[in-house]
């Protein structure tokens, strides 16, 4: 396979893409980065990870820098007038810290936007997990210890935040066909399966 290829999953919650790319990690041997695009964006920026959290995959607003906070190092706050930071100049630095490493070798990206950011990259391969509710539910009621009723409605307000991050920055639809390399439902093959299908589709496309 080519020597710096990028793997974006963009999924459904509960589908499973998480899990997917970690079986895609593993056989490549190659970093999954997730949650941990904060850690890195919040490194790089001097921001506190909490700002980042708050933000995450969350339709635009605005954040006070107050004190009590204690969100941003002085270097940072300095060159703010305004004394606010929203969730357009926190998507500036998610997506500096996901070329960034995209350029230091493969690796695969889940969510945030990463098909997007890294749209003008030559060796990517944008992937998009789903599955049928009613799986969705059951997985994310056994992982959150919720009643199915309550993975539903939590799966409904996620994906309509989720839905509105990727709609706003990309200008393009989440989770529409269109908007992705490759496409698959999760509860077909399962987890190692579906991971099986993306891993060949990667090989060809990288070859």
């Amino acid at each position: 396979m080519k020597k710096n290829y990028v793997i974006t999953i963009g999924r459904q919650l509960g589908s499973g893409g998480r899990l997917v790319a970690d079986v895609l990690g593993k056989r490549f041997g190659i970093p999954v980065y997730d949650k941990e695009l904060i850690n890195e964006a919040a490194k790089t920026s001097g921001l506190n990870p909490a700002l980042f959290e708050k933000a995450d995959e969350q339709s635009p607003r605005l954040f006070t820098m107050d004190s009590s906070a204690g969100l941003a190092a002085d270097t940072f706050a300095a060159s703010l007038t305004s004394g606010y930071i929203n969730n357009d100049m926190l998507f500036g630095m998610q997506s500096d810290t996901i070329r960034r490493l995209a350029d230091q070798g493969p690796c695969i990206i889940v969510g945030r936007c990463a098909d997007y950011v890294l749209r003008d990259r030559p060796d990517i391969l944008t992937v998009f997990i789903t599955a049928p509710v009613e799986d969705r539910v059951k997985r994310v009621a056994a992982s959150l210890g919720m009643s199915d009723r309550e993975a539903r409605a939590f799966i409904a307000l996620t994906e309509k935040k989720r839905a509105a991050y990727y709609n706003y920055y990309t200008f393009k639809v989440w989770g529409a066909a269109d908007s992705y390399h490759l496409c698959l439902d999760s509860s077909l093959l399962g987890i190692e399966g579906s991971a099986d299908s993306v891993a060949c589709f990667a090989e060809r496309l990288f070859e």
